[in-house]
């Protein structure tokens, strides 16, 4: 029987035997480019999220004495200012509360007796407020730009229920931020011949997201504009660097416990900006945390465009789900 069997599949399929060398060839490089690129990957994680950690930063000395921070009064912002001042530089804290820049200020202060110069600015109110900012960086060795200020939507929404001035906000203090601060310090970093700029992207970059569109495609935004800017800046000694955190613990996620609670997915600030800052010098894009690194690499490898979105889209009818029994249980109707 089975020697009928061959013969007739022999009848049917005579090039079998080629193709499935040919096949086989195909199928054993493919196997091959995955292994390479994720070998690949492997070093890369390993340099920018291990090897980076042993040794000191020489931040003033590699890049100047002055470093500016935009949102720096929460999260993430405030940490990188607290951990750029631990390294010895003076910061220029950039916020829209003055009760807060003073309070950070002081803070920071009494833990690293660094100098610091406050500027009350709200990024919302757009193209007005840089010429202020422009006045307070004068005569200043600014080394570091930490482009962090952002906004999200309050929770997960579908966009015709989005209010003009959440529209505005991702505009201006999302997208218009990030290049406008940029051209105010880039020309002195690039004549003195160093300098570095830190992008805050986020993730959410990775594709579309249903029900917080806005907030990725302005994100998308970041990491599209410095990743650009990296590439110009090449021979010039600038670093640019481009963050795509996954959830953090902050303010900005406390809409649910799903994104806020603080665990091995979720770090805090200080844990996020701990792993993100060693990176400095080391990558020039990064998610900044090493389980998050794992995150995008899974998505942009494995996870087709269709559906990151289903699945972002269910994920975020699940907070918006969880935020209204959060609402119930506290008789907010």
């Amino acid at each position: 029987m089975s020697e009928v069997k061959e013969e007739l599949t022999g009848d049917m399929l005579p090039g079998i035997g080629p193709l499935e060398e040919i096949l086989t060839i195909i199928g054993l490089l493919y196997a091959g480019k995955v292994i390479i690129y994720a070998l690949w990957d492997l070093l890369i994680g390993f340099r920018a999220h291990v090897w980076s950690r042993l040794w000191n930063k020489r931040l003033v000395e590699n890049y100047g004495k002055w470093a500016v921070v935009t949102g720096s009064t929460d999260g993430i912002g405030k940490e990188y200012a607290r951990q750029l001042a631990k390294n010895g530089m003076n910061i220029v804290l950039i916020s829209r509360t003055m009760e807060k820049l003073q309070k950070v200020s002081a803070e920071i202060v009494e833990e690293s007796g660094v100098e610091i110069e406050i500027v009350q600015a709200d990024f919302l109110d757009g193209r007005i407020i840089y010429d202020d900012i422009a006045k307070h960086l004068e005569n200043k060795e600014i080394g570091i730009l930490v482009n962090n200020v952002g906004v999200m939507l309050p929770n997960p929404m579908d966009f015709r229920y989005v209010a003009d001035r959440e529209i505005w906000s991702h505009v201006n203090v999302n997208v218009a931020s990030v290049p406008a601060m940029t051209k105010l310090v880039l020309p002195s970093m690039i004549s003195r011949g160093k300098g570095a700029i830190i992008n805050i992207a986020s993730i959410a970059a990775s594709g579309p997201i249903p029900l917080m569109g806005i907030y990725a495609a302005s994100k998308t935004f970041v990491d599209y504009f410095s990743q650009a800017l990296e590439w110009e800046c090449r021979g010039t000694g600038i670093t640019v660097q481009t963050v795509n955190p996954g959830y953090v613990s902050t303010n900005m996620t406390s809409m649910s416990d799903l994104i806020h609670r603080p665990s091995i997915l979720i770090p805090t600030a200080r844990t996020f900006v701990t792993h993100s800052l060693s990176t400095l010098g080391y990558t020039a894009r990064t998610s900044g945390y090493w389980v998050h690194g794992i995150q995008t690499h899974f998505v942009q490898n494995f996870i087709s465009t269709w559906v990151f979105k289903y699945c972002m889209y269910l994920f975020n009818c699940l907070i918006v789900k969880n935020l209204k029994k959060n609402q119930e249980v506290l008789g907010i109707f």
